[in-house]
């Protein structure tokens, strides 16, 4: 599920997220419980949905949204 840019390990490829969402689904579930199966189902793989969501229902700023995908990103590089 990673991207490698230059030669260097990079964050998620999200185009494969997306491929694989209903495997990630459950994942996103488990670290994320306040989002629904119908936001989840919505959010569908796409990390600025993913962060937008996280941002409306936990009521944490854009950057701390986007500091947790990314920790998400790291503890899911497998």
């Amino acid at each position: 599920m990673w991207a490698i840019r230059n030669g260097v390990e990079d964050n998620m490829n999200w185009d494969t997220v997306k491929g694989n969402w209903k495997q990630v689904k459950g994942k996103v579930k488990a670290k994320w419980g306040k989002l629904t199966d119908d936001q989840l189902d919505v959010i569908a793989g796409n990390r600025d949905e993913l962060a937008g969501k996280i941002q409306e229902h936990y009521g944490v700023s854009k950057d701390e949204a986007e500091r947790q995908v990314k920790s998400f990103e790291q503890e899911h590089k497998d």
